[in-house]
């Protein structure tokens, strides 16, 4: 198995925020409404692997349910998420495609149509550290499925970082540049079967 596809068992997403002012602890409604308010996006992003490597691409998000990490050359991997199934696809691996149910990922909690923070049994903690408003979450029916723990900043409320753990601890970080949000994204970019015919021509 690559790295890439190791790594994609969990993963961290960073975003770099501007900060101004006093920071705040953010309610989990108003962090709630601020993701269920991001219906696509677009970063750049840089990888930090568990061996010390450094991977880059795009990340691209199309609420509900889709999202895709595309990942710059020397790797040749596309991560996908789309009709309820995570997809990784690394042409440089030689091995079929890998796919996991969505739903069994932390992912799905981003992903979903509704995001509500507040429903019981889903957010384990959530504390203010002097910066950020962090929230510690997990899929309340996979329990086994691991757990994300998201910072916002404010003023405004921003997702600043985003980490995945699974059950055996392992983690990836992503540094996002700039965001973009409210852009066209075509349906053919989160297409999983598409992607995954191509590698293998």
């Amino acid at each position: 198995m690559s790295i890439v596809m190791r790594v994609f068992a969990t993963f961290v997403v960073v975003f770099w925020p501007a900060l101004s002012g006093a920071a705040e602890q953010l309610k989990l409604a108003e962090i709630s409404a601020y993701l269920n308010g991001i219906t696509t996006l677009q970063s750049d992003f840089r990888q930090f692997n568990a061996d010390g490597s450094v991977s880059t691409g795009t990340l691209y998000i199309r609420r509900p349910g889709r999202m895709r990490f595309e990942y710059d050359p020397p790797e040749q991997a596309l991560v996908i998420a789309a009709a309820s199934a995570v997809v990784i696809i690394d042409q440089k691996s030689n091995q079929p495609s890998e796919t996991y149910p969505l739903s069994r990922t932390p992912l799905s909690l981003i992903l979903d149509r509704d995001i509500d923070l507040t429903r019981a049994g889903m957010v384990r903690n959530a504390r203010f550290d002097g910066t950020a408003t962090i929230v510690t979450a997990f899929v309340p029916d996979e329990p086994d499925a691991g757990y994300i723990e998201l910072a916002f900043t404010d003023q405004p409320t921003r997702l600043r970082d985003w980490v995945i753990t699974d059950a055996t601890g392992g983690q990836t970080r992503i540094v996002l540049g700039e965001l973009e949000t409210g852009m066209n994204l075509p349906a053919a970019l989160f297409d999983a079967g598409r992607e995954t015919s191509r590698a293998n021509r």
